[in-house]
């Protein structure tokens, strides 16, 4: 998994460096990177609010449209890092800041679609959507604090790209099913009857399985960090 992940990453380097060095001639900087980065992801969460109060749940084409701004937006998370890396700028505080600015980036988000998800009705949606925003956090948290001892905790699956490409490519693909069959697929809870228990069946199992997965990581990285502690002792 992580050699087919660093394929992928250097993969993408090389398509992102004629672009990256475009930005060193033109003297922009990491951080004005990663704080497009942060307006782009807060431009998706206006235009999931917007496609809540005038949409209805048989078009989630805002939802669509979120998703691949969300793309471009985890897109800059990388620009950021190679430009400080090719153009000599790499620095502690650059480093900070990028971490700050993606908490913040990630709770937008999640912002977005837990308002998304409560406006249209989905009950069980929005509630998974808190839960995979405090799984994110807590990921990015675990492995901060562990560093801080000593501890690389850098263990696990959902970390922010796999995150990022979860949720885009779910909102995506939602919005195209939507369109196809003119509506949701609607799945009803047996012992439940409300319409507010119906999901959106591909971006719900997604936010579902980010929310298990996210914060089984997050767990993970505690465990490990506490056996690499008491190694230390």
């Amino acid at each position: 998994m992580n050699k087919t992940k660093a394929k992928l990453q250097d993969l993408a380097y090389k398509l992102l460096d004629p672009f990256v060095k475009l930005l060193i001639k033109l003297g922009v900087t990491p951080n004005m990177i990663t704080f497009l980065g942060f307006l782009i992801t807060v431009l998706s969460t206006a235009l999931l609010i917007y496609g809540a109060e005038i949409g209805d749940r048989s078009d989630h084409s805002f939802l669509g449209y979120a998703g691949i701004i969300i793309l471009l937006a985890g897109a800059m998370d990388m620009v950021d890092g190679r430009l400080a890396r090719l153009n000599n700028q790499a620095h502690p505080f650059g480093a900070l800041y990028d971490s700050v600015v993606d908490r913040y980036s990630e709770l937008v988000m999640f912002f977005g679609f837990c308002y998304y998800t409560v406006t249209q009705n989905y009950l069980f949606t929005s509630l998974f959507c808190f839960l995979a925003m405090i799984g994110s956090i807590m990921v990015s948290y675990t492995r901060a604090r562990a560093e801080g001892l000593g501890v690389n905790a850098s263990v696990g699956l959902m970390q922010r790209p796999e995150r990022i490409v979860l949720v885009s490519v779910a909102s995506i693909l939602t919005s195209i099913v939507s369109s196809l069959i003119g509506g949701d697929f609607k799945i009803e809870v047996p012992w439940l009857s409300q319409p507010a228990f119906e999901t959106i069946s591909i971006f719900s199992w997604s936010i579902f399985f980010l929310a298990i997965s996210a914060n089984i990581t997050a767990l993970r990285r505690l465990t490990f960090a506490k056996k690499e502690l008491f190694k230390q002792d």
